[in-house]
This record gives structure tokens, sequence and C-alpha cells, in this order.
């Protein structure tokens, strides 16, 4: 069954699923148990212990990040009910007086935790939620604004997670510094740049289209819009009392930062004598996430405990109370990695299978980059796993290419990372998908049909931008082509989404 068409039944079966019914939950379990059917010859008692195999493998494998989230729940309780989080909020509807200044915030934000996707979807939801909340800006488009900042940023950050992970997908015996080539990569990830470009036109513009232009009309009309938890259910689980002030919500979200740098530089051996470059490739970023933390937590307690800013039973609480917020998207996250790990090279081999595909079709060498790149988004889209996507992809490049042509090779993993994040995006299934729409308070599938047609139309610039940064073997052609494109796209949409889809609506009201 390995490596043969019947392995994508698999992935459409549970995308279409949970399109159609909106349920991400069961949509994930029929998908696993139809992978564990198709692995085990249809032998449904076979199946079922196949498939909780899987699941306990993939979850004790990423023990280390369910904890991070579980802590990181656990800080973000703490710092709600401390009242610090609604300090910030009233400081900041003082000091933003527009909804785009609260946009314009988010993203700034979330190059500002640059470190981890999972970190910022989390961190920036929880502290721009309340200052969205009181310009009635939808809770889909601050998933989207979360979304379109977390993975980008972190796929061109040398100093990130995403790097360490994309160093460590390399084939042995290459021969290739991993870190050097992942710098040369950053100006060709087209889709990151293009992300971040078109992200800033749409909060400055205010051109909402498709179904984000009607989820931000029921937003500005008080219209009930589906989300995880309601504000009510929110307010009763984090509490809104506690003394705390801005600065007891700054100091723990930059103890959190400090720590998780230096658990990854600890993990990676920097204190064996290793460079910064080196510690970051060889870290255990879910290691030194949890580190950072723990020492956040701690810190917290050390901070608010002694000023009597939270009384030790309502910090105590707060652990059961993190953890209810956070059990949404650790079930999805431990359905995900089930998921991708019954299309595993284990099991179905999925990644075997579009492996086998682009070597029949990677015949034109100028082509690679647009070909990686859509092979690199289908993947991405069916499993859900950016990181694993890439892991799947790079070797096969390297292996299909060889070392002889550099320029061509970091063009294609270039192209290969850009579309691991489309998909990414795209995905229903993709962990920092789920993780956005936690960090904003959005109902998942909402976010997920809201960003998709903004996705798509990155995507198709930065694919013309591939095919002729490929064809004219230079990098800066096709980042330049693709930016084009990206302004052709942005001229139509000025053209065609009247003003009253967006922030302009306001101000001309106000001008009439």
């Amino acid at each position: 069954m390995a490596q043969t068409a019947w392995v994508m039944l698999l992935p459409i079966i549970t995308i279409v699923l949970a399109l159609l019914t909106k349920e991400i939950y069961m949509s994930l379990l029929v998908g696993i148990f139809a992978g564990a059917l198709l692995y085990t010859q249809f032998s449904v008692f076979d199946a079922v212990i196949t498939m909780f195999e899987v699941m306990s493998a993939k979850v004790g494998e990423n023990a280390n990040l369910l904890i991070f989230l579980i802590i990181l729940g656990i800080l973000v309780a703490i710092i709600a009910r401390s009242g610090a989080t609604r300090a910030y909020s009233d400081w900041a509807v003082r000091a933003i007086d527009s909804e785009r200044g609260a946009l314009l915030v988010t993203p700034i934000l979330g190059v500002i935790i640059f470190i981890d996707d999972y970190f910022n979807c989390l961190t920036v939801g929880t502290v721009m939620r309340p200052v969205t909340d009181r310009f009635r800006i939808a809770r889909a488009k601050l998933a989207y604004v979360i979304d379109a900042t977390a993975a980008p940023v972190c796929i061109i950050a040398p100093v990130s997670s995403w790097a360490a992970a994309v160093t460590s997908a390399l084939p042995q015996g290459s021969n290739i510094d991993g870190f050097a080539l992942f710098l040369q990569t950053i100006p060709n990830n087209l889709y990151a740049w293009l992300t971040l470009v078109f992200l800033f036109f749409i909060i400055l513009s205010g051109r909402d289209f498709g179904p984000m232009a009607k989820s931000v009309k029921a937003s500005r009309e008080n219209l009930v819009v589906p989300q995880e938890y309601s504000d009510a259910e929110y307010e009763s689980l984090v509490g809104t009392g506690g003394k705390g002030k801005m600065l007891d919500l700054i100091l723990p979200i930059l103890v959190l930062i400090a720590g998780c740098v230096y658990g990854m530089l600890y993990t990676g051996g920097i204190r064996e004598g290793k460079t910064i470059a080196e510690a970051f490739a060889d870290c255990d970023s879910s290691q030194g996430m949890v580190f950072g933390a723990f020492l956040a937590l701690v810190f917290s307690a050390m901070l608010y405990l002694p000023r009597r800013v939270l009384s030790f039973k309502s910090f105590c609480n707060s652990f059961g109370i993190g953890f209810k917020l956070m059990t949404p998207a650790i079930f999805i996250l431990c359905l995900t990695w089930a998921f991708s790990g019954i299309c595993s090279e284990e099991y179905l081999d999925l990644g075997g299978f579009v492996g086998t595909i682009v070597d029949v079709d990677a015949s034109v060498a100028s082509m690679l980059p647009a070909i990686f790149f859509l092979v690199a988004i289908g993947l991405c889209f069916t499993i859900g796993n950016s990181w694993g996507t890439f892991g799947i992809l790079i070797p096969v490049a390297v292996t299909l290419m060889g070392t002889e042509d550099m320029f061509l090779l970091t063009l294609t993993i270039a192209s290969i990372l850009s579309g691991s994040v489309v998909g990414d995006h795209a995905s229903p299934i993709a962990d920092t998908t789920i993780l956005s729409s936690t960090g904003a308070q959005c109902n998942h599938i909402e976010h997920v049909n809201t960003q998709l047609p903004y996705v798509m139309v990155v995507a198709a610039c930065s694919f013309i931008g591939y095919v002729a940064g490929g064809l004219a073997q230079n990098g800066w052609i096709g980042l330049g082509v693709g930016f084009l494109a990206l302004v052709v796209a942005m001229f139509l949409i000025c053209a065609k989404v009247p003003a009253q889809a967006g922030v302009l609506a306001e101000d001309e009201t106000e001008e009439k």
C-alpha cells in the first residue's frame, strides 16, 4: 500500500470532511483511522491498535512541546488573572486610537517574537486580543494577522527554531553547511516576504475581500462571531481581578523570550564552546522553550506573590485554568501528529510517493524551483506540517540536483520552504494555523476559510516569481517579478473591492 496513489485518499478524506462538517476533531480521527485501515489492509482490530500505537509514539516524541503549551497556558492565565493584561489593554486603547493602529501593532509584536511560531501565535494572540476586541476587529482577522506574521517571520529569521529545523533536514554526507545555506535562502523565500507586504497592504487599505469581508462586517455590527470560547466564558476562566500593572505583563514576556533563547543555546551546546550559529543549528528547540516557559513561570511567582498582585490561591488555581485554555489546541495537535505519523515512512510513506512524482516530473532544471514550490504546497496541505514537508523534500532536492549548481539548489530549497508555509497557511490541520485561531480565540474553520483567499493571492505571485527566477537563473529577478505581480494584484483588489469592506470606510464616513 506504501508509495501508491491510494495513500492520497487519506488527506483528501480528512480535509474534505473537515471543510464540509467544520468538525476538525472528528475529521482527523476519521482520517487517522482510514489511514490505519489502509496500512493494515482493512483489518479493523489491527487498525485500531495501529492508530493508537502511532498516536502514543507521536505524542511521546512531542512531549516537550505539550509541556511548553501547558506551562504557557498557565502563564497566560496567571498574567490575565493578575490584571496585567487588562492594564495593557486599557493603556493600548488610550494609546491606539484606531482600528488600523491596533492591527499594525499586532504584526510588529509578532516580528519582535521571532524565536518560534508556536510561541509567537499564542503570545501575540493573548496580548492583542483584548485590544482588538475593543475596536470590534473580527477575531478571524486577528487570527490572519497572527498567522501571516508567525511562520513567515520565523522562516526568514536566522535565529529561530525553524532555522534549526531546516539545517537539520539536510541529508547526512551532503557536505553542505546547513546554516550558511539557510542564510542564502532568506532573500529567495518569496512567499514569506510577499506575505508580509500583503499583510500591511490589507491593514493599511482595509480592503478585505471574500469570507473575511463578511467576518469583518459582522464584527463591526456587533454580531456573534464563532470562537472557541465566548468572551463571558473566557473571562470566567481567567478572571478579571488582580492589581497588576502593564509592567507585570511586559516583564514575564521578556523573561519568556530570553529564557527560550538561552534554553535553545544551552541545549545546542553554547557552554561547550560552540558559536551562537552552531548552537542554534544543534539545539533542541522544544526543550529550550520548556526551559524558557518554566523560567517565566517561576519569575511570575516571584514578581506577583510578594507584592500581593495575585493571591497564592488564585495563582495556584491558574494552573488548572491554563491547562483548560490549551486543551483544544493540545487535542488537535495530538491528532495532527498522529495523522502525520500514519503518513510517515514507517507506515503509508506519503512522502515517498510525493518524492517519486517529483523525480518523474523534474525534467526541466530551470523549472525545478516552481515545481518544488507546488509540490511543497500540496504535501504540507495534506499532512499539515511544515517541518515534515521540508524534512521530506529537502533531501529529495539535494539527491536529485546534487551540489554542482548551488544557486539552483538554493533557490529550489527556498521554494520548498515557501511552499511549506503556503501549505501550512492553507491547511485546516496545520499546527501553526490551529494555534493562530487558538491565540485569537477564533473558530478554527472560520480562520481557515477567511485566510485562504489571501494565501492564494500571495502564493500565485510567489509561483510567478519562482518561474522567473529559475528561467533567469537569478533569485533577485525572481523576487522582483514576484513583487511586481503582487503590486498588480493589490491594484486589482483596490479597483474591485469597495472601501466599505475595510478601514477606509470609517475614515470616509467621518469625512463626509
